[in-house]
């Protein structure tokens, strides 16, 4: 479970959070650092389901990857010449110290030169090689089942998962990526989600399509 918020953190504004993403990485440079890696990762959010179509469909205001949190030390080491920054509740702990980092999931990763923000770590609960749902840990699955490959190899979260977290507080992106990707989705996908949204946020009217 997550621990209490330590104190401090410095409290980033909707304008200010935005002008510091302008820089945000692609998925193929991002692939290109963390090549050969033992630990499973995949890229989540809107630029999965991009993956997942084969093409970019729209402009991402950042790039958020998922890694066990287990394994964030070895994602860590792949950016010696960047920073970690603990993010949760609004607030931005510069450097990611432990305390921090068990506080929270997200971690931005910044350029120390102008910083500006690149990449957006997700640390995901687990059990060894079982992805654990940080929204409902009912919900249990191999990395194995959640993470597929585009054609050159970038690895990214299976689109039933990344709608999954879409639909808590949909905003008109999260509505638009659902509309445009349900229909590529084969009925077993469609099976999968249907089962995820019961489960997790029962009603959802998401689940009328």
């Amino acid at each position: 479970m997550p621990q209490p918020l330590p104190p401090g953190g410095h409290v980033l504004d909707e304008d200010e959070v935005e002008a510091r993403w302008t820089d945000a990485w692609r998925p193929e440079q991002v692939a290109e650092r963390l090549s050969g890696v033992s630990t499973p990762w995949c890229v989540a959010a809107g630029w999965a389901l991009d993956l997942f179509r084969g093409e970019q469909s729209r402009p991402h205001d950042d790039l958020e990857i998922a890694v066990p949190s287990a394994g964030f030390p070895e994602i860590r080491a792949r950016f010696p010449e960047f920073v970690f920054d603990a993010v949760g509740g609004g607030r931005v702990w510069p450097g990611a110290e432990p305390g921090a980092l068990a506080a929270t999931h997200q971690t931005w990763l910044r350029d120390p030169s102008n910083g500006r923000f690149l990449l957006d770590v997700f640390r995901e609960p687990h059990a060894g090689d079982i992805w654990i749902c940080r929204r409902d840990a009912r919900v249990r699955l191999p990395y194995a089942e959640i993470i597929e490959h585009t054609a050159d190899g970038i690895p990214y979260l299976i689109p039933e998962l990344a709608l999954l977290f879409k639909a808590k507080a949909t905003r008109p992106k999260d509505r638009r990526d659902f509309e445009t990707v349900l229909p590529l989705l084969s009925r077993t996908r469609r099976d999968r989600l249907s089962d995820l949204l019961q489960s997790v946020h029962p009603g959802h009217p998401w689940l009328a399509a």
